[in-house]
């Protein structure tokens, strides 16, 4: 599915690497959290396979592999054949990353408008299909409107829409639920793990809120300074952390009943 072997970035104004030499693999139909404070790069981590690497402003090498596909070293127009279509992406600020005098519906139908050659109307028809699976209510009225007339909530989920439109086999999820109350947070997670259950997929969370992590994935990566500190099994991680900081991160957790409610549940 995705492999990352062997990551290096550096970026020219810094003296050390952004992301020193981490190898990951996300395989078919699992969820995989990347966790580390801001800084740790798990973000470049992310900006580099979603092909958002600023190039002219970083050395980078290893690889990374999508089913085969080269993502670290395509040129562009590669890329943008692979994102959107096999690459879908959930970021943190729906609002900010909306166009505000677009239409909800023609931006959740504009990744098969590049990557399809449905007409107008089948773009439609499977954008209203994407946003009823991501629970909106009443589709035909949310594709009408704008990016301002949408609550928070409702907002994230038509990005979902988005994201899933095309059937891609990951999706990368930045930080999905941070500008969102605990509510909808709960909501949104239950979300995603109904896509991935239902349509088997592949997800990467990159998220600073370990709490969050550990209700959707079921694999745990912590980054720290540019490493790969501690990968497994999101239960194991959280019981019986290995590296300290992956014990500070998971210590700093605010819980009613401190460290013991991680282990009862």
């Amino acid at each position: 599915m995705l492999e990352i072997r062997d990551l290096h970035v550096k970026f020219h104004n810094r003296n050390r690497e952004a992301v020193g030499g981490i190898s990951l693999t996300i395989h078919d139909g699992e969820i995989v959290g990347l966790a580390g404070e801001s800084g740790s790069g798990k973000s470049v981590t992310a900006m580099s396979i979603a092909g958002l690497l600023p190039r002219k402003q970083c050395s980078y090498r290893g690889d990374i592999l999508l089913n085969g596909k080269d993502l670290l070293h395509a040129d562009r127009s590669q890329l943008r054949k692979l994102h959107g279509k096999e690459i879908g992406v959930v970021f943190q600020e729906p609002m900010s990353s909306m166009d505000p005098l677009m239409r909800i519906g023609e931006q959740v139908g504009e990744v098969l408008r590049i990557h399809t050659k449905l007409t107008a109307s089948q773009r439609r028809e499977k954008a209203l299909e994407a946003m009823a699976s991501v629970e909106l209510e009443d589709p035909e009225k949310v594709y009408r409107s704008y990016p301002h007339e949408l609550s928070g909530g409702m907002l994230q989920r038509a990005m979902i829409a988005a994201a899933i439109v095309s059937e891609p086999s990951l999706l990368l999820l930045d930080e999905p639920t941070t500008a969102l109350d605990v509510t909808i947070q709960a909501q949104i997670l239950e979300l995603l793990k109904k896509i991935n259950r239902e349509k088997g997929t592949s997800m990467l969370l990159i998220s600073h809120n370990l709490n969050i992590m550990r209700k959707l994935c079921t694999r745990v990566a912590v980054m720290q300074r540019g490493l790969l500190v501690e990968t497994g099994n999101t239960a194991d991680v959280y019981e019986h952390p290995q590296h300290p900081y992956t014990k500070q991160l998971i210590d700093a957790i605010p819980t009613r009943e401190g460290r013991q409610k991680w282990q009862r549940t």
